[in-house]
């Protein structure tokens, strides 16, 4: 008897739940994307995605740094595999592998660590890092020819400053400065705004502001924190679940992108929520999501839909590891997808989404999962509210 009763409340982790359908987007994963690297080359804790004009994919990943050393052998001539790919790499639709390139070079700063990838409507490449003295952006053209360098690696080095937040905030030689017109605090993403070329940086994971500049120079033009206001580097105490909302971002301010309706929805990664903002920095609105996830936070990424209204938010949740399908209008949930796990479908640390134009989604994921996801869109149609891993059907 103790054992079919235990056997009766069982569920199968991942699988969807019974009950109501909503309407909304469908996605399959494709387990076979993309396509093997070359080189015996293996990726580290993947922190990026883009997709271009020509629906290629872009990718960025840390590389040496997150890989164990007993993947590094090929690099150490102890065996035949493996070697750390290079830092970017471009992707086809058919997961085929267009370019690659990256690191150190002459004129520039390259992060310390790899955080987030853009490409602008021109086609440029920017890149942010949150390495412990990353403080500067990078732009290319596609081919990785250097463009621009806003800010100054190291500048928010200040020997004796005040411990705040671990690794998502100040350290005791390293703290914000949210306020300083060059330079940043581990920029986490950037988007660039084709109407006016402005680019707008959620920085980051030491400053707690959104920063928006001049494109073409670096120069920047404004900047605000929560709610609107003036950004200010005030350490906080961990996050609470039963505290009112913090009048502060909490490190990291995690990402940043603009809809067609123009507003700018920003990702406070930590405080469980997404702010809404007019492109000068006024306050529309905001939603929380889980708000009981404590830790690395529930709302990490988000990308849009790609029908014209731009109807539906996707928000990558790299602390429970599944993406929400979000009504953009009312920022309510419609439905989640995802579980934790390593097989195609399931996420460890998934970090960032982008959608191309036929409004597939490509995922990252962080830490152990280090690799890139691309899930097929299946049209509108009825799902579950809790979709669990979106396996091939069929299969």
């Amino acid at each position: 008897m103790l054992l079919l009763g235990a056997g009766a409340g069982l569920s199968t982790p991942g699988l969807a739940q019974a009950g109501p359908t909503v309407r909304a987007p469908r996605f399959e994963v494709d387990p076979m994307w993309p396509k093997p690297l070359p080189n015996h080359w293996i990726l580290g804790s993947v922190v990026g995605v883009a997709v271009d004009a020509d629906n290629h994919i872009w990718v960025t990943h840390r590389g040496t740094q997150t890989v164990d050393e007993n993947e590094k052998r090929l690099d150490s001539k102890t065996a035949n595999c493996c070697a750390v790919a290079p830092p970017i790499l471009e992707f086809d639709q058919a997961g085929n592998l267009l370019r690659h390139w990256g690191g150190p070079g002459a004129g520039y700063e390259w992060p310390t660590a790899m955080h987030q990838i853009t490409i602008d409507y021109q086609g440029n490449v920017w890149l942010g890092g949150n390495g412990i003295d990353d403080s500067q952006i990078l732009k290319f053209t596609r081919d990785g020819k250097f463009l621009l360098q806003i800010g100054k690696k190291g500048a928010r080095k200040k020997p004796g400053a005040p411990k705040g937040e671990g690794q998502y905030g100040a350290t005791a030689d390293y703290a914000g400065d949210s306020n300083d017109p060059e330079s940043f605090g581990k920029v986490a993403q950037v988007f660039v705004d084709k109407q006016t070329n402005e680019a707008f940086v959620a920085d980051g994971y030491l400053n707690k502001r959104i920063a928006v500049l001049d494109a073409s120079t670096g120069t920047m033009k404004r900047a605000w924190g929560a709610y609107g206001s003036k950004p200010v580097d005030t350490p906080l105490p961990d996050y609470d679940p039963s505290a009112p909302p913090s009048k502060i971002f909490r490190n990291p301010v995690h990402c940043a992108q603009l809809s067609v309706d123009r507003l700018l929805y920003v990702c406070d990664r930590r405080n469980d929520r997404i702010q809404v903002f007019t492109p000068e920095g006024k306050f529309v609105k905001e939603a929380f999501y889980d708000t009981n996830t404590q830790g690395s936070g529930a709302v990490w990424d988000i990308a849009m839909s790609r029908d014209p209204q731009q109807r539906y938010l996707y928000v990558a949740d790299g602390t429970n590891n599944q993406i929400r399908v979000v009504d953009r209008q009312s920022l309510k949930v419609l439905t989640t997808f995802g579980d934790g796990g390593r097989q195609p479908g399931q996420f460890y640390g998934v970090h960032s989404i982008a959608t191309d134009s036929k409004g597939n989604l490509y995922t990252t994921e962080t830490w152990e999962g280090k690799r890139v996801q691309r899930f097929v869109f299946k049209g509108i149609g009825q799902v579950p509210a809790v979709q669990g891993v979106v396996w091939p059907k069929g299969h």
